[in-house]
């Protein structure tokens, strides 16, 4: 049975959710029977060399015979995607959704000639080999976009593995995501978020964390509720990180590509990451 706690929070994204935005509290795609860590992980290691590469080799002994490539939410052909520019990655860190056999890769390239901060979700098939590469690529231009700070306020934080026993369910998990992700076009979602003290958001480049006992993730959440909702939610749950990734189309900022990460301790908000591209233009709200 959930705690309670979890049971409240999952009874305020019912009432908060519209029947024509409501999101299942378990991810669509149904569960692979012979998915491991070890082969999400082969996978994801294989997709970082491509990136560092600027190659597409390292992919083919992980990759099914046909598979997709997604970047900024648009279907591509991945030789001409970011995966063909050769980066210099300074950070990298990989959550698994064994469910649903699918990963979640955070990368911070901080060269000033060739900048990228890129959240990817990659999916696998009945066999384990992979099909979809989704990424959202955010580079200069993007909103509040800095990859240097990005990389230094990333290794500040503590992404480590939470305890079997004090781990969140992953309706819990999900619903947290999901009420935050409803604040922008529902005035009583902002109550159905867990907020947790402390908590630091990074966005783009930009910080609300000072390494205090009171930070809070509070800081700039909208205030008007009348704006777009987003959609076409795309969900990697990782138990043991206590963290929701959820790539979107983030409506309200010119149809931007967008990916969001929250990470929960004791059931509480702990960290926000966030990356918005908007085809290539300077974003602007």
């Amino acid at each position: 049975m959930l705690p309670s706690s979890n049971l409240k929070l999952l009874a305020a994204i019912a009432a908060i959710s519209k029947p024509a935005l409501s999101v299942p509290l378990t991810p669509l795609g149904p569960a692979v029977a012979d998915c491991s860590r070890a082969v999400l992980a082969e996978a994801a290691d294989a997709y970082v060399t491509a990136q560092s590469t600027g190659s597409l080799d390292a992919l083919k002994k992980v990759v099914a015979d046909k598979w997709d490539f997604e970047e900024n939410n648009k279907r591509i052909d991945a030789t001409k995607s970011v995966l063909s520019k050769k980066l210099k990655i300074d950070h990298r860190r990989t959550n698994f959704d064994l469910v649903q056999c699918a990963t979640f890769t955070e990368l911070i390239a901080a060269d000033p000639a060739n900048p990228y901060v890129i959240g990817t979700q990659i999916r696998h098939g009945a066999d384990g080999r992979v099909t979809l590469i989704d990424s959202v690529a955010s580079t200069t231009g993007s909103w509040l976009f800095d990859a240097k700070k990005t990389l230094e306020y990333a290794l500040q934080e503590k992404w480590d593995t939470i305890p079997e026993g004090k781990r969140d369910t992953r309706e819990h998990i999900q619903a947290a995501g999901d009420a935050y992700m409803s604040m922008w076009d529902n005035a009583t979602a902002s109550e159905a978020v867990p907020w947790g003290t402390p908590c630091a958001r990074l966005e783009g480049g930009a910080y609300t964390g000072k390494n205090r006992p009171d930070d809070s993730c509070k800081a700039g959440i909208p205030s008007n509720h009348n704006q777009a909702p987003n959609t076409r939610r795309r969900y990697v749950i990782d138990e043991a990180m206590g963290s929701v990734n959820i790539l979107c189309v983030w409506e309200h900022m010119m149809n931007a590509a967008d990916s969001h990460e929250f990470r929960l301790e004791n059931g509480k908000l702990r960290y926000v990451h966030t990356m918005t591209e908007c085809g290539g233009r300077t974003c602007k709200l």
